[in-house]
């Protein structure tokens, strides 16, 4: 959802019903004042009528960028913390370090230095794009899928510079889909991974995220993206892919998904700002 658009939209309706009822009453009134009164009280009773509906639609759209916003900012304070707690721990770290190399502990020493590299290489992963929110975003959900025993593995080779989503529509995407793919995750005992890939190509963005829970069925996949869609056996699958295929849709992309007994993979295309652009001005 694009605030200014919606704005500029709802503004546009209600300048044109006043220039059609100021058009409507100048000609009534000239020929037949008769039936002025009538003219001027169903103008602005219209008037009144797309008002609120302008209203209305500007508190419902201010109110989802605000839960959106809410999201991405407590990511970002949950990242700045990490990152802070982080720093503030290397030096106990190199002094453990040190204090074994001393002391010629070098097995002990590596052990040692394993988890805490590990530590910083899952941080540093998240940091690659451009857009704080969507490192934030990636950090937490690597962190969630921690708590519920899964590995997530990230594979970043682009930084979204010239992408039209607002950060918080992208987190919307990303966030839902991950999450689906953690509820999915759920019902199996094996080894648990999810994979996300994000890349770039000449006139588009790629989001790739797999997991290897169960097969969704095959008469499911066409209704996934379906509002309301849910069955007792799959509803996390269909949890918020509604929303997410709408904003993947209104930006000019497409979803997809494919499963199998191996793995789930959804896959998003997002076409670039600059070809966006382009296409607009032929």
């Amino acid at each position: 959802m694009n605030l200014k658009k919606l704005v500029a939209t709802l503004l546009s309706i209600n300048v044109m019903q006043f220039v059609v009822s100021l058009i409507i009453f100048i000609k009534v009134g000239l020929t037949d004042l008769n039936t002025v009164n009538i003219y001027l009280y169903l103008s602005v009773g219209l008037m009144l009528l797309s008002s609120f509906i302008t209203i209305l639609g500007l508190y419902f759209a201010s109110r989802y960028k605000s839960d959106n916003l809410v999201e991405s900012i407590k990511n970002l304070e949950e990242l700045n913390i990490k990152l802070r707690a982080q720093r503030h721990d290397y030096l106990n770290h190199f002094q453990v370090i040190y204090g074994l190399m001393d002391l010629e502990e070098y097995e002990e020493a590596k052990k040692y230095i394993d988890p805490v590299y590990k530590d910083i290489l899952k941080v540093s992963k998240a940091l690659k794009t451009s857009q704080p929110a969507i490192n934030a975003l990636l950090q937490a959900k690597i962190e969630a899928a921690e708590k519920n025993h899964i590995d997530l593995y990230l594979e970043i080779r682009s930084n979204l510079t010239d992408i039209p989503l607002e950060p918080w529509n992208l987190c919307k995407v990303l966030s839902n889909v991950i999450d689906n793919s953690i509820s999915a995750l759920s019902q199996v005992e094996h080894e648990k991974k999810i994979y996300v890939d994000i890349g770039e190509f000449k006139y588009h963005y790629s989001f790739e995220i797999s997991n290897n829970g169960p097969k969704i069925p095959d008469n499911m996949i066409e209704s996934i993206f379906k509002q309301g869609f849910t069955t007792k056996k799959e509803a996390e699958h269909g949890m918020g892919l509604s929303i997410v295929s709408k904003i993947v849709h209104d930006a000019g992309g497409k979803i997809t998904v494919t499963s199998n007994s191996d793995k789930t993979s959804f896959y998003i295309e997002i076409p670039k700002l600059s070809a966006c652009n382009f296409n607009n001005e032929k």
